[in-house]
């Protein structure tokens, strides 16, 4: 079982710092994904008869950590969808690569397209009849540190395509560290990549307050290279 770390409860939402190589929902693998670990932390912290309601808001890739939000009522995850859907949630990524980015900070927009049958994105500079289909993608980025050949981005993504981040970066020469899929020469030994939710906020679906969730990145020996 994972070491859960619950960072938001209230009674329309929990917020978890995933791990990576967590699912957040179950798939073809059949491997216990996050979301039932946190059913099983809700019924036992509050003592649940029955089987516990939880809403999957949004996903994180397998391999990356960091902030992932589910509701725990049916109306939390009605409302939260729909600020997905408005784009009135505001979120924050680290991501290491080994190559200085040229500028230091941009603003990314790529045309998207995902190959569902090895479930990888391909990142186009511009629309063209080859590529009808594909979806505009936007991002932000700007270097926060480099440090022994290792640079930290802050990356804040406009958009909520599929790999979106990593395909963007390495379509600029910078492959996420770890990042076998888009570029990167080398795994990370876990199987992570170095690309990490930091922090989401919006304005609560019931409460109508604003609320920020920040997850701290994973205690390994890359990430404590920065001082975060």
């Amino acid at each position: 079982m994972v070491d859960l770390q619950v960072i938001h409860e209230d009674n329309h939402l929990i917020a978890v710092n995933k791990p990576a190589g967590w699912l957040v929902q179950g798939d073809i693998t059949g491997d216990m994904p996050i979301s039932e670990a946190v059913k099983a932390y809700i019924k036992d912290r509050y003592d649940k008869p029955g089987a516990v309601y939880l809403g999957t808001i949004h996903r994180l890739d397998r391999p990356v950590s960091g902030v992932v939000v589910f509701a725990r009522t049916s109306k939390a995850l009605t409302r939260m969808n729909k600020l997905f859907q408005e784009k009135a949630i505001q979120k924050t990524y680290w991501a290491i690569t080994d190559t200085r980015p040229n500028p230091l900070e941009d603003h990314l927009t790529h045309y998207l397209i995902k190959d569902t049958n090895i479930n990888k994105a391909k990142a186009f500079d511009r629309p063209s009849n080859r590529n009808k289909h594909a979806k505009k993608s936007e991002l932000t980025y700007s270097l926060k540190a480099g440090l022994a050949g290792h640079h930290l981005l802050e990356v804040h993504p406009l958009t909520g395509r599929p790999h979106q981040i990593r395909v963007q970066l390495s379509k600029i020469g910078c492959p996420i560290r770890g990042d076998l899929k888009y570029g990167h020469p080398s795994p990370n030994v876990d199987g992570s990549i170095h690309l990490h939710c930091r922090e989401m906020s919006f304005i609560h679906p019931v409460k109508k307050e604003k609320v920020v969730i920040t997850a701290e990145p994973p205690d390994e020996p890359v990430w404590n290279l920065f001082d975060l």
